[in-house]
């Protein structure tokens, strides 16, 4: 094994919109900072993701501050500031309910138009508790819109590998996740369970677990078969397809890209 860095780190502020990449990024009480804070909700306020409407994935995002800019092909930029003192509205991701505040008709007239189907905006307040699953989390970790943890890590080693067993080469950028870690052999995070990253100390708690997001064109938004075919061929277990791992941080910091990763356990 090779010296292990952080050689990517992404976030995505909107729930299976656009991500935004970073060469440095504050953790804090949910996760990377600003991370799957807001959320595309049906009239009934349950979430909307790619899984049923890929065309999401064209949607991109800028912050600025903390406020949002929502931009997508053929539509005007839109700007999106959170009023934290603003009513709340109960929401459901997963078989989560929380409650979040409404960003606004305008926001929600601009993703309805885009999507084709009724949908507004959200975000996850600071106050609000989303308890992550205690099966692997403990008491008082949380997480805000993410569909169960704070955090998801791969190893560049391992999208290399798929890639290789691929006819056209798939981005990392399809599998969404927020920290990619260089200089390791394929899937040796598979048998990571504890690392450090600058002071942090980050928990690897579950593999992750993949849907038909991956095989969304991020240009297009139209779904294909790979790469989930081929992982399905050799990623296998329990009738579930793994590729990634799931990481709760203990404690709050900063992280860069280019930072030395240590393997605690």
């Amino acid at each position: 094994m090779g010296e292990l860095k952080v050689s990517g780190l992404s976030i995505h502020p909107v729930k299976s919109l656009g991500a935004i990449s970073l060469d440095s990024v504050q953790l804090d009480q949910f996760g990377l900072h600003n991370d799957r804070r807001w959320m595309v909700v049906d009239e009934a306020g349950v979430m909307r993701t790619q899984r049923q409407l890929p065309r999401m994935t064209l949607v991109q995002i800028e912050l600025i501050g903390d406020a949002l800019r929502l931009s997508a092909p053929g539509c005007e930029s839109l700007n999106i500031a959170v009023n934290q003192d603003s009513e709340r509205s109960l929401v459901k991701v997963w078989e989560d309910q929380c409650n979040a505040i409404d960003c606004g008709d305008t926001a929600a007239l601009w993703l309805s138009q885009f999507l084709g189907e009724s949908s507004r905006l959200v975000y996850f307040p600071d106050s609000e508790l989303r308890q992550v699953d205690p099966d692997y989390a403990r008491a008082g970790e949380r997480t805000a819109f993410s569909d169960g943890f704070p955090m998801l890590l791969i190893s560049q080693a391992s999208l290399d590998d798929l890639n290789s067993r691929l006819d056209s080469p798939v981005t990392m950028r399809r599998f969404r996740p927020n920290l990619v870690i260089d200089g390791c052999e394929p899937y040796a995070e598979d048998g990571w369970q504890k690392i450090r990253i600058g002071g942090i100390t980050l928990r690897i708690v579950k593999p992750c677990s993949r849907c038909v997001i991956p095989t969304i064109d991020l240009e297009t938004g139209e779904k294909g078969a790979e790469p989930i075919k081929t992982l399905a061929s050799y990623r296998m277990r329990e009738n579930k397809i793994f590729f990634g791992q799931n990481v709760i941080a203990e404690g709050e910091g900063k992280i860069e890209v280019g930072m030395d990763v240590e393997i605690l356990d």
